[in-house]
């Protein structure tokens, strides 16, 4: 993998995953990765360094390295029978607004000998405020090639909820600050039934973060949401976890 550099010996950058539940199954169904940076002065968590990285290069140079980590992962696990539909890794924004993309993600498929339905895309809920119409164009496109999108973070304060209909995604992973009001009353479980039902009728699957325990996620399924993380999932660890508890 040409492209991966080091630092101090480690990889500049490390994914860890959490599993994505189905409700119904009680298994796992997807992985989401999460990026962490490896620096001379220590580790930097995507809290940290996402937004810095937004507003210059830096995201370029991040996204071709996650991507190539990522299929390398799905490769490891496809090899080690572990049971998932599609691993995620997080696609900058300014990525979508080159109609070149589609092209270039599929040069790294063929490349690295990995289907495109394996992947899915992780968008940020700042693309809800983005006009240009190359973003929804694009996705549409890749999609088509075999690739999946996930917005994440949906429901939020200010949210931009109808902008959602112009964005043409697989998957909407709410915010931990909707799942949170689950249980707290009647008002409040109706609100979140409301959420997931908009989110069905846009042809999209539901995932609930920040869900911590199987009674909000039993009645998050009777809501028409399939999908839970969280601390009912299980949290972000290391490949080799995942790997050391598979059954290949």
């Amino acid at each position: 993998m040409d492209k991966q550099t080091t630092i101090g010996g480690l990889r500049a950058i490390e994914l860890t995953f959490r599993p994505i539940r189905e409700i119904s199954m009680g298994k796992t169904a997807f992985y989401q990765s999460r990026t962490h940076l490896n620096t001379p002065d220590g580790i930097l968590m995507p809290e940290v360094f996402r937004e810095v990285a937004d507003y210059t290069t830096q995201k370029d140079k991040l996204f071709p390295l996650e991507l190539i980590q990522a299929i390398e992962c799905i490769k490891e696990f496809s090899a080690k029978d572990v049971n998932f539909e599609w691993l995620s890794v997080f696609m900058p924004v300014s990525t979508l607004i080159s109609l070149k993309t589609e092209y270039k993600l599929m040069a790294f498929c063929d490349r690295y000998e990995v289907s495109p339905n394996r992947i899915c895309f992780a968008l940020p809920e700042k693309l809800l405020a983005e006009d240009n119409p190359n973003i929804n164009q694009t996705i549409t496109n890749i999609r088509h090639r075999g690739f999946h999108f996930m917005l994440t973070n949906f429901g939020g304060n200010g949210c931009p909820f109808m902008k959602l209909s112009e964005i043409d995604v697989d998957y909407v992973m709410l915010s931990p600050d909707v799942t949170y009001y689950l249980g707290r009353n009647e008002r409040a479980d109706t609100a979140v039934k409301s959420i997931v039902s908009f989110i069905s009728t846009l042809d999209c699957e539901t995932v609930a973060d920040g869900v911590f325990g199987s009674r909000q996620a039993e009645k998050l399924y009777t809501f028409g949401c399939n999908y839970c993380s969280g601390n009912v999932s299980g949290n972000y660890v290391p490949k080799s976890e995942i790997l050391e508890n598979s059954n290949g």
